[in-house]
């Protein structure tokens, strides 16, 4: 069953960030993720959340997901993201 990791991120360095995003891609695809939203316009329909950078990715497993998280692959490019920038980031199954 697909899982798919959801993040809500505000940018405080953008040239961190820049960097980020060019290194990342390679650790998601190791462990058979994809990007399905990268950033792009939002719109509020219901409630007061107020998105800054949306991401989702998606991950074969939630099992995938945690991995690729914990990975020593992705943990450079984590420390650089959470240098660059605040989030709030999920988990969560698909059906």
């Amino acid at each position: 069953m697909s899982a798919y990791v959801i993040a809500d991120v505000e940018i405080t360095d953008p040239v961190q960030y820049a960097a980020y995003i060019r290194i990342v891609p390679p650790t998601i695809a190791r462990y058979g993720g994809r990007f399905l939203v990268r950033g792009g316009r939002t719109e509020v329909l219901e409630g007061s959340w107020s998105p800054r950078r949306v991401v989702v990715l998606e991950f074969p497993s939630f099992e995938h997901a945690r991995q690729w998280w914990a990975s020593e692959e992705y943990s450079a490019p984590k420390a650089l993201r959470q240098g660059a920038s605040i989030g709030n980031l999920i988990l969560v199954e698909g059906a």
